[in-house]
């Protein structure tokens, strides 16, 4: 059984979506302020948080940021806010999907769900696998990467994006492709979204990411990676 900790300050919206994620099986854990949120992830295991932004002790943007500093668990951000801008700027610090209130909260569980077929499936290398002299390696076993031998805080979906494009090195893929094989087919999102997630990870993994020595845009059309497998 799944474990989804809702993270909502309006009552009725939090009990209408626990409601619906226990009819559908999951364990629900439940907090209306970002405070206690970080402390029911420091004491409690969760397999995925519904985080809304409008919290009235802090932004969830900067719980957001704050679980990413230690933690990989998949973010399904809700937000009233409707523009392009906030729905990217939710991806770059760490969400795996971002909902529009209002919502039909059989949305929420079936994005739930599609996360957690996404974050569960394992595309694995080697056990361990070094590029360029040992800057970056990644360690399919304990779904860890690392530059200079310091672990890299990746989303779910970062990790396995890299996956995907480390495994297949000089393929081509289109972000349609990447979309399909990272985000899942049911994925109905600007398959941009894809350049986010790249730009996140460039950030991450790069010495420079202006000049990215690992995965390089095929222009017009998608990526690649490049990495000296060593």
């Amino acid at each position: 059984m799944k474990t989804v900790l809702v993270v909502e300050d309006e009552d009725k919206i939090r009990d209408v979506v626990i409601s619906y994620l226990k009819k559908e099986g999951f364990k629900t854990l439940e907090a209306a302020t970002g405070s206690y949120a970080l402390e029911v992830l420091r004491s409690s295991l969760v397999d995925l948080v519904i985080l809304d932004l409008m919290l009235p002790d802090m932004d969830g943007e900067q719980v957001c940021v704050s679980i990413r500093k230690t933690n990989s668990i998949p973010i399904l951000m809700l937000s009233a806010k409707m523009s392009d801008n906030n729905r990217i700027k939710g991806l770059s610090i760490g969400a795996d999907d971002y909902l529009i209130k209002p919502f039909d909260p059989r949305e929420v569980v079936a994005r739930v769900r599609a996360i957690l077929r996404r974050t569960d499936d394992s595309q694995l290398l080697a056990d361990r696998s070094s590029y360029n002299h040992g800057h970056l390696e990644i360690d399919s076993l304990k779904q860890m990467v690392f530059c200079h031998g310091e672990p890299i805080s990746l989303t779910p979906n970062e990790y396995k994006l890299l996956l995907m494009l480390a495994k297949y090195p000089q393929r081509h893929f289109t972000r349609n492709e990447l979309v399909d094989k990272v985000l899942g087919y049911d994925f109905e999102g600007d398959v941009r979204t894809i350049d986010q997630h790249v730009k996140n990870i460039r950030y991450k993994i790069e010495p420079d990411p202006k000049n990215p020595l690992y995965i390089r845009t095929v222009y017009g059309s998608g990526y690649r990676f490049d990495g000296s497998g060593i």
